[in-house]
């Protein structure tokens, strides 16, 4: 490897690393994502859902159709960027 492969490579690293070191005294839930905060603002409101899930997945269950989810959405783009490469090879 090139060094300036690896000097790029501990910059990644670093870039990747060195925010969970700034944010982590922060309080509980700082990295939280964008549902919690919208639904915290949606209750703000006083709004009131017409419905109820009629199923609540485990969390582990929730991570396995996330990830099934993500790996379907791999699987497609995959195809229709192979179907369009190999569309443009001469043959």
């Amino acid at each position: 490897m090139e060094k300036k492969h690896i000097i790029m490579l501990l910059i990644v690293i670093l870039i990747v690393i060195i925010p969970f070191f700034l944010y982590s005294d922060k309080d509980e839930g700082y990295f939280s994502g964008s549902d919690d905060n919208g639904r915290l603002a949606i209750e703000e409101t006083g709004y009131k859902p017409w419905f109820s899930s009629i199923w609540k997945p485990s969390s582990e269950m929730e991570n396995l159709l996330f990830a099934l989810q993500a790996a379907i959405g791999a699987l497609i783009i995959g195809y229709i960027i192979g179907y369009y490469k190999g569309k443009s090879k001469k043959f």
